[in-house]
């Protein structure tokens, strides 16, 4: 008995020693060097994200114009307002003056 204790003290650092190196080995590959790695994941991750954030902008300005474009189509005081701000139009016997800020 006291023999296998001994010969367990001396192989014991070098066996824990290739565990810890196949483990390492192992979380190298699947960290840098796999088909579905962190740093791939990480980088998909963040650019998911940015799309969604990209996709409620969008979301957002679609709100926007479909609410203008209602107002728009509910009266024509609405719509003449619109052209006259944007188009800068006029009524034939009206003068218009630009103010710049």
């Amino acid at each position: 008995m006291e023999k296998l204790k001994a010969i367990w003290k001396a192989i014991r650092p070098v066996v824990l020693n290739k565990y810890l190196l196949a483990l390492l080995v192992f979380a190298i590959l699947v960290i840098f060097f796999d088909k579905h790695n962190l740093i791939g994941r990480i980088r998909n991750q963040r650019k998911i994200e940015r799309l969604e954030a990209e996709i409620e902008s969008y979301e957002n300005t679609i709100r926007e114009n479909r609410q203008k474009i209602n107002e728009l189509q509910s009266s024509d005081e609405n719509l003449e307002k619109f052209a006259r701000e944007q188009y800068m139009m006029k009524r034939p016997d009206e003068d218009v003056f630009l103010i710049e800020e």
